[in-house]
């Protein structure tokens, strides 16, 4: 079996992999600016650390040395050295004074460094010149560890350059000084090499800690960049889509239905199989107490949907819609929807406005100059009728596909007929609008028309006229109004650099402690206080998260650096079988044996976990095909770097090795045959010849050990603590207290200063340093898992939010132009489609009264209407346009390719799917199989007829399905008159606001007054619509000749359907052959 390499998520891991995607993205300044920072912040620790050394180590002197005038000038430098120190290094906590001055952080760098080596080595010069001491040096390993850990040197090769310069001096200082000494075999000369692998095994762990903490940071930062830029990137596109979406839906119409699909978004990721309810669905209608309506409709239309093209008939309303909304938006007026030549607005319904009734005349009056103006333009004779009435309305949306905001109510019918019987080229207004509008404008008595109309007798309306003042100095120019939704969209995505700048200036840079009290102190401007919120997510000492599954999960995580520990591990051991088999005189057979048993196994688990590393190397450029082995190791370097347990195992084992090793060091001294050595060494005077180990040497080991320790990666932050502290003081109980004789002949610091305290203080520092960079590791990486965790769950929420708005969008305008419209096309500008055959539908309820518990039965008719047409979602997929009342309107052939909005699985089990699912699949079936199709494109109108149909079996389902319910019978007795016809139309959206997907043309004029014109219980037709239906073997009867308005007397039929709701097939007769002996029966308007 072969297998490919995976090394992707390792190579997110990568340091230069790493370096140049910061590069890529844009990032590398901020993250440089980050490590100053972090750097600064690192100072104060550094401070805090240096002044209690110095205090305790000058303590120390004072209270063990017993000829204190030996100690005077150590403590003077030392104290002098600290206040130098501290000073120099003070500067580098203003981040933008470093900025600006950038070599000032390595001067102070390089001056605090020098000045702490410096005083080491000129003390040990001054005794040995005047008090003939030879001193150990006590600041080389704390100097090189400052170095690394916290001097404000924010890039790994400078500090490797100072470091490695302080590790040469003191080399040289060994050669030059302690090795020219003479002092035979055993002399310090041969500690010197012995030092000089410390030191490079020191530069190299500490260096390789800069590269992993680096390689942290920079992940941290990518992974901040990713997650910020898309947040910022679904903001952008949910603000977006909500202010679209709040120009064609009102936003406390728009809210609940959004929550809704929200809810069932979540319902049904938890809940895959649980069907909804649509009886629970919301139903989002309002009552408006106090607007006021307008009506307006555009004289001589009928004339010119068949004098002009439909594109010519389109661009006109496109040029007048759009002045009409930018007039309507100047007077605060929501426009709810166009049909057709009528277009009808309210004012006061989105916010309460007492001046509603003088917003919509004045309103009105400008509707009349707007359409003078582009009557002289085009040359073309149109006016306008317009009609205001104010009162109380229901608006809102029915259905549950292609949703539109609509209003409701009896005085909307009273402005709608206000309109009808009014002058062109005059507001007509009732006598409760004139008394809102006061003496405000020239008034005259009402139309004739009004005064004897049925409707408006009966609820006792009169009305009046107002004249349009030509005068346009009193209207502004409304063409040139920008809009704000969109600028505002373009200012936030200018500003999301900003954003993400601000963002990843708030990585952490270490849990609340010192520093934050020394910022708070001196008022230091760049220090910033971490939320309330980690505090008291996190523990204080061992910084677990106090909830135990976010703990888990965050131990839980892979470790894709764990390679670059066990490298380090693997190095700190092999310098320890160096140490032990340079101590080893008796060359114990066994400890051989254990250093070459040791020196395989972590070998192996060295070769394990770089495999993949060193593959990926050799064939990163090519495919290559693995063997089985190879697939083998590679499963088992992906099971160590996956599962914590394993980790842990791993990291137990280098531990107990290093603490085995050191254990026999130890047991190899003879401490007795040691000191009688020490003893003839000093009476006879020659220099000691039986050494047990370098007391230096083995404490500098142990401070290895102690930081392989804490660094190793991914191992719970408690752990290596206890398992640091366990090594240091099982190491001091030992070593300092049962071979005090090794290590007082190993050399002091400061002359009568006992060299355990000096070996104790070393391991404390250590432990203190180390503990104190790798909890501000710990704590940033936890900072940076928790707010990943968070965004995680924002972005989810962001996405529900942005899905609901979607679907919502979805499912007001067909899917592409929701697209255009959030993309390319400006909100002003004319949109179309041109289709050559589309069949049109105009379905109304008879009957039914719009009264507010009608519009509730009215809403589930609808919403049983919408779900039918999830069986027409094929090649020929009918699109709902829109409802005007009581009026479904409906056409197919517009080729809109989207899928619907609500699950596939609502509503399978309801009765009237059941019914018209079983009832459509038969008709379909007979009638493929008897014909054969010959115009592809005239299908649309065999569809749409079967739509229709099926419209009506969905109504009568939905009567029967009501009879058991206590509510008012006569609401029920409610029937359905059809009317389609097809032909050329225009598609698209015109005006300036609310974009609303629409249709245009003579067929859709025709269908309209096919409905209009119809009866009851029929699919009324015209005689193309007849002709293409004929063929496909369905029955249409001649009803005979039909008044048309604006077309005259036009031939019309009606679909042949049974009482079961099926089509009546023509077999052998013809249609033509029945309209040649029509009936004699004509009908008109």
């Amino acid at each position: 079996m072969q297998c490919k390499l995976s090394y992707g998520k390792e190579l997110r891991w990568d340091y230069q992999f790493l370096r140049k995607k910061c590069k890529e993205v844009g990032i590398e300044d901020e993250f440089h600016y980050h490590q100053m920072r972090l750097r600064a912040n690192n100072v104060y620790v550094f401070q805090a650390l240096h002044a209690f050394l110095t205090l305790l180590h000058c303590g120390l002197l004072i209270a063990t040395c017993m000829h204190l005038q030996l100690v005077y000038i150590d403590i003077i430098c030392y104290m002098v050295s600290a206040v130098i120190v501290i000073v120099a290094m003070w500067v580098n906590v203003n981040v933008k004074l470093g900025l600006k001055y950038k070599w000032l952080k390595y001067v102070t760098s390089t001056t605090a460094a020098l000045c702490v080596l410096l005083v080491d080595m000129g003390t040990n010069f001054y005794h040995e010149h005047f008090n003939d001491w030879f001193l150990e040096t006590f600041f080389d390993t704390y100097i090189i560890i400052m170095i690394y850990m916290f001097f404000p040197i924010p890039d790994i090769p400078p500090a490797m350059g100072l470091a490695a310069t302080i590790s040469a001096i003191y080399i040289i200082y060994y050669v030059l000084f302690l090795g020219s000494l003479n002092l035979g075999e055993h002399s310090r000369f041969g500690e010197t090499i012995e030092n000089l692998f410390y030191y490079i095994s020191l530069n190299m762990m500490c260096t390789y800690f800069l590269i992993m903490r680096e390689i942290v940071v920079r992940a941290s930062f990518l992974d901040r960049h990713q997650y910020v830029m898309e947040d910022i990137a679904l903001r952008s596109a949910r603000a977006t889509e909500r202010i679209f979406l709040h120009t064609i839906l009102p936003p406390q119409i728009a809210q609940p239905i959004q929550d809704e699909i929200r809810n069932r978004i979540k319902i049904g990721q938890k809940h895959h199989d649980l069907p909804s309810n649509k009886r629970d669905r919301v139903i989002a209608i309002q009552m408006h107490p106090d607007v006021s309506i307008l009506y307006a409709d555009i004289v001589n239309y009928t004339h010119l949907t068949t004098t002009l093209s439909v594109k010519e008939l389109v661009t006109l309303l496109h040029e007048l819609y759009a002045r009409f909304d930018n007039a309507a938006s100047r007077y605060a007026v929501q426009r709810i929807k166009f049909l057709g030549d009528c277009y009808y607005c309210v004012a006061g319904l989105i916010k309460p406005d007492p001046a509603h009734a003088i917003c919509c005349v004045n309103l009105g009056l400008c509707m009349i100059d707007i359409i003078r103006e582009v009557r002289d333009e085009v040359q073309i004779g149109i006016d306008i009728r317009v009609g205001v009435h104010s009162g109380s309305l229901f608006a809102g949306v029915l259905g549950s596909a292609k949703l539109q905001y609509d209003i409701w109510g009896q005085d909307v019918l009273i402005a709608n007929k206000l309109e009808a019987t009014g002058m062109p080229g005059q507001v007509h207004v009732s006598e409760r609008t004139l008394q809102m509008v006061k003496n405000m404008y020239e008034v005259y008595p009402g139309t004739k028309a009004a005064r004897t109309d049925a409707f408006l007798q009966k609820h006792n309306i009169i009305t009046y006229l107002i004249i349009s003042i030509n005068d346009k100095g009193k209207r502004t120019e409304l063409d040139s109004e920008s809009n704000d939704s969109f600028n505002v969209i373009q200012h936030q995505e200018s500003s999301s650099g900003l954003v993400l700048s601000e963002e990843l200036k708030k990585m952490p840079l270490g849990p609340n402690g010192f520093s934050l009290l020394v910022g708070k102190l001196f008022n230091l401007k760049n220090h910033q206080e971490l939320p309330s919120m980690s505090r008291v997510e996190i523990g204080t000492f061992f910084l677990n998260f106090r909830n135990p599954a976010l703990e888990y999960n965050y131990l839980h995580q892979p470790d894709y650096m764990f390679k670059y520990s066990v490298l380090l591990a693997w190095c700190c051991a092999m310098s320890l079988i160096y140490l032990h088999l340079l101590f080893d005189d008796k060359h114990n057979s066994s400890g051989l044996y254990f250093d070459l048993l040791t020196f395989v196994t972590l070998s192996l688990i060295l070769l394990l976990a770089w495999y993949k590393k060193i593959c990926f190397w050799r064939y990163s450029m090519h495919c290559h095909n693995y063997s089985r082995l190879s697939c083998a190791l590679f499963r088992m370097a992906d099971s160590l770097q996956c599962s914590l347990l394993k980790r842990i195992t791993v990291y137990t084992y280098f531990m107990i090795t290093y603490i085995l090793i050191v254990y026999m060091i130890l047991d190899n001294c003879n401490e007795a045959e040691f000191q009688l050595a020490m003893i003839e060494s000093i009476v006879y005077k020659y220099e000691q010849d039986a050494k047990c180990f370098s007391s230096w040497q083995l404490s500098c080991s142990v401070v290895l050990i102690i930081f392989m320790t804490i660094i190793f990666t991914r191992i719970p932050f408690t752990m290596k603590i206890i398992a640091s502290l366990f090594i240091s003081v099982i190491y001091s109980s030992i070593f300092l207290f049962q071979f005090d004789d090794v290590i007082n002949d190993g050399g002091a610091t400061n002359p009568y200063f006992p060299p355990e305290y000096a070996h104790l203080i070393m391991i404390i520092i250590t432990l203190c340093t180390l503990y104190l960079q790798e909890r501000q590791a710990e704590f940033n990486n936890k900072i940076n898992y928790k707010w990943r965790e968070e965004l995680l769950k924002k972005q989810e929420d962001a996405r529900i939010t942005d899905q609901s708005i979607t679907i919502l969008l979805h499912n007001i305008l067909p899917a592409h132009v929701v697209n255009i419209y959030l993309t390319s096309v400006a909100k002003c500008e004319l949109y179309y489609e041109d289709y050559e055959m589309v069949a049109v539908m105009f379905a109304s309820l008879q009957n039914f009264d719009l009264t507010l518990p009608n519009l509730h039965i009215l809403n589930d008719i609808i919403v049983h209407f919408d779900q039918i047409l999830y069986f027409y979602r094929e090649d020929n997929l009918v699109e709902k346009i829109k409802i005007v009342g009581c009026t479904y309107m409906a056409a197919c052939g517009l080729d809109l390719r989207f899928s619907s909005l609500i699950s596939n699985g609502t509503g399978r089990g309801d009765s009237v799917f059941q019914e018209i699912h079983r009832e459509r699949v038969s008709d379909e079936s007979a009638q493929m199989a008897n014909y054969t199709l010959t115009e592809k494109r005239e299908e649309v109108v065999l569809v749409l007829t079967t739509f229709a149909l099926d419209l009506m079996r969905t109504l009568w389902v939905c009567k029967n399905n009501y009879m058991n319910l206590s509510m008012d019978r006569a609401v029920f007795n409610a029937d359905i008159s059809i009317g389609i016809s097809c032909g050329e139309v225009m598609a698209g959206v015109v005006g300036a606001s609310q974009v609303h997907y629409d249709i245009w043309g003579n067929a859709v004029n025709m269908a309209s007054r096919m409905d209009s014109t119809g009866v009851a219980g029929e699919i009324q037709v015209t005689e193309e619509t007849a002709v293409i239906l004929s063929k496909y073997g369905i029955e249409c009867n001649y009803r005979g000749m039909t008044f048309v308005k604006g077309l005259g007397m036009l031939p019309t039929y009606f679909v042949g359907i049974t009482s079961s709701f099926e089509f009546v097939n023509i077999g052998e007769k013809s249609l033509m052959s029945n309209a040649s002996n029509p009936h004699s029966s004509e009908t008109s308007t």
